[in-house]
């Protein structure tokens, strides 16, 4: 396959705060609706590449907007080469360190890149990358529930094939994580896996006293236990846990995941595309788990990731949680339990009547 030269003529970002189906509420905050900015670049031959970026707070939009705007000119002129162009980002953002709005906004860029270059080639992401699109196995995603209310929404995953549910915990004591957990157990039976998430919302002591008294359920994992940096914290309450430690969407870049992985701090990896550099930043880090045998599973970015898993050889699960489908003119859904990539790009388009409806003033 030959690669095609292009040419970046323009980068844009848009502020949109996008609808979700039911706010998410997790331990540490509810997240009423997705913040996001989008990203288009486009090319001098005419061609064009789509991201998004989710800023979890709407505090976030404007500046990651800007953020994007400002880093455009220095991006005008230069060829379509997402390495190349992470180089580049490296050099300049070398000093004032990658975590945070920088991180996110340079992982956006990547993936829009990414985009711009399979789209002139006609094929989807996964495809420059080796793999074809597959039936990814998907868990649908809640946020703090309550049994007897989200019995019939619970009860209707399930039905329409999902054969693995997460719930959120850590919002009140651990009476409460053990009677939701019981609950949603009876709920969807013995055969469909469950996963819990603490959200970085306890300490290692009382991680493992919770994790303990849940381990009767038949967990798949338990996340984010204790605070996403505390590498330590993870190993510690890995090693006491009967249930498997599940952590990494707060991974900032390849050299994070290294950190956690030399630590010991989880057994499996969740990526998120956005925090650990974009499609360029992925392939290093499925490297990683690859040879420190980490089954990978992805965070957020349904888009994104369906075309990433097929090509890491540790794949695992799909996070269904769609944050973008109120703007999307065709939003990726599960089917019978799986997503699947589809292109060219990431196969995502734009829906432009809901995103003017729901742009945020000034982008």
């Amino acid at each position: 396959m030959t690669q095609p030269k292009l040419t970046i003529r323009d980068v844009k970002a848009r502020a949109v705060l996008a609808p979700l189906k039911q706010p998410l509420r997790t331990a540490v905050g509810t997240i009423p609706a997705a913040p996001l900015v989008l990203i288009d670049v486009t090319t001098e031959e005419g061609s064009a590449g789509h991201a998004y970026i989710f800023g979890y707070t709407p505090l976030a939009m404007a500046p990651l907007a800007r953020l994007i705007d400002e880093i455009a000119p220095e991006l005008k002129g230069k060829s379509v080469a997402p390495v190349e162009r992470m180089r580049d980002f490296d050099r300049r953002f070398r000093l004032v360190g990658w975590q945070g709005l920088i991180g996110m906004a340079v992982s956006g860029l990547d993936m829009a890149l990414w985009d711009a270059t399979a789209r002139t080639l006609n094929q989807p992401v996964v495809g420059l990358l080796g793999g074809a699109p597959m039936r990814l196995p998907a868990y649908d995603s809640y946020g703090m529930i309550d049994p007897k209310a989200d019995e019939k929404a619970i009860l209707h995953s399930v039905e329409t094939g999902f054969r693995a549910i997460k719930i959120k915990l850590g919002e009140g004591d651990v009476e409460k994580d053990v009677t939701t957990v019981a609950a949603v157990r009876a709920i969807i039976g013995p055969h469909v896996k469950l996963m819990v998430d603490y959200n970085q919302s306890l300490d290692p002591v009382e991680a493992c006293r919770r994790i303990a008294r849940l381990a009767e359920f038949d967990l798949q994992w338990v996340e984010e236990p204790v605070k996403a940096e505390d590498f330590q914290g993870h190993a510690q309450v890995r090693a006491a846990a009967s249930v498997p430690i599940q952590t990494g969407e707060n991974w900032w870049f390849p050299r994070d995941m290294a950190k956690a992985i030399a630590a010991g701090a989880s057994d499996y990896a969740m990526l998120d595309v956005m925090k650990i550099g974009g499609v360029t930043g992925w392939l290093s880090a499925m490297g990683q788990a690859e040879a420190a045998s980490l089954p990978v599973s992805s965070h957020l970015f349904v888009e994104a990731s369906a075309h990433l898993l097929p090509a890491t050889p540790t794949f695992h699960w799909l996070e269904y949680l769609d944050v973008a489908g109120a703007i999307l003119a065709d939003p990726y859904r599960a089917v019978d339990g799986t997503v699947t990539a589809r292109g060219p790009g990431f196969g995502i388009e734009w829906d432009e009547k809901a995103i003017t409806r729901f742009m945020s003033g000034g982008h």
